[in-house]
């Protein structure tokens, strides 16, 4: 799952440059977290409306609301305005530092995930890794008089994703499908008055620009949320933070593919670097994970 989301969200930046060509950024964002939660809400429907195990307190309820916001409609929001002013490269970096912001958090409100010199160690060599793979550019200048707001709303979409992964995960016995789908109809509740006080009414989109929301709403919005959900509720917020050390990686592999865009000749370096940090970060969950069975347990 955790490859998953790399390969969609970082093919999302293809597609979603074909998407402002038919929308502003705030209706775009409404778009396809209005058609996700739609779709969610249909299977959800279709499963029988399962949430919680047991009748939620409200501290339970508000935690709910607040992953709402910080997963999706904040963030959202925030990256769709400060990527006016910010460089993409810029705009890479500060998703990759999703990890940074998730360990000390997780380290202090999540049970099991304690800040290791090691784990430390990963994810600083993972961080150098996407810093190399996107270059100089990263800081480079975009010529905005708001750069600097354009670069704390990135950060601030960061944190957003930090915080939120860490709420999830504290959130008491509760249905993958059903929490994805009330977390994209919280952000739907919240983004779309956004895009009316920002925007103005509904633009006109033709048939291209449908399908193109639609592909986002129901690939890299709804489907990747039941997968960030699911690996957060299982593996916890600092490996699911793994995701966006791959999201550059595959955003310019996928673009020098489909668009022909040049490959930077640091990419086999930057991706060992990321691929390190990967590994001595999440030693132990890997070894897990390629462990072989013992032959003699018959259990």
């Amino acid at each position: 799952m955790i490859s998953a989301l790399g390969i969609t969200w970082g093919g999302t930046f293809l597609v979603t440059e074909l998407a402002l060509e038919e929308a502003g950024p705030f209706w775009l964002a409404s778009g396809r977290i209005g058609f996700g939660a739609l779709t969610m809400l249909t299977i959800w429907w279709a499963v029988g409306f399962r949430l919680f195990a047991e009748r939620p307190a409200r501290s339970t309820v508000a935690a709910v609301l607040a992953v709402g916001a910080f997963s999706t409609a904040i963030p959202f929001s925030l990256l769709a305005w400060g990527q006016q002013h910010v460089t993409a490269g810029f705009a890479g970096v500060s998703m990759a530092s999703v990890a940074l912001i998730v360990l000390p958090l997780a380290h202090f409100f999540v049970p099991g995930e304690r800040l290791t010199p090691r784990r430390i160690a990963g994810f600083l060599i993972g961080f150098i890794g996407v810093t190399v793979l996107i270059g100089g550019q990263a800081f480079d200048t975009s010529g905005s008089n708001l750069e600097w707001a354009g670069r704390m709303a990135c950060v601030g979409a960061a944190s957003c994703y930090g915080i939120s992964s860490v709420l999830m995960r504290r959130l008491p016995a509760v249905d993958p499908l059903g929490l994805s789908t009330v977390i994209l109809l919280i952000a739907a509740c919240m983004v779309i008055p956004i895009a009316l006080a920002v925007e103005g009414p509904v633009p006109e989109i033709n048939g291209r620009g449908l399908v193109i929301i639609a592909f986002l709403g129901l690939v890299p919005t709804a489907a990747a949320n039941l997968f960030r959900v699911l690996v957060v509720r299982s593996a916890g917020p600092v490996f699911m933070s793994l995701t966006n050390y791959q999201v550059p990686v595959w955003s310019m592999l996928l673009g020098a593919l489909i668009l022909g865009e040049p490959l930077p000749p640091t990419l086999l370096g930057a991706l060992s670097l990321i691929l390190a940090g990967v590994g001595i970060s999440q030693y132990g969950a890997l070894k897990r994970l390629f462990a072989r069975p013992d032959p003699t347990h018959k259990g």
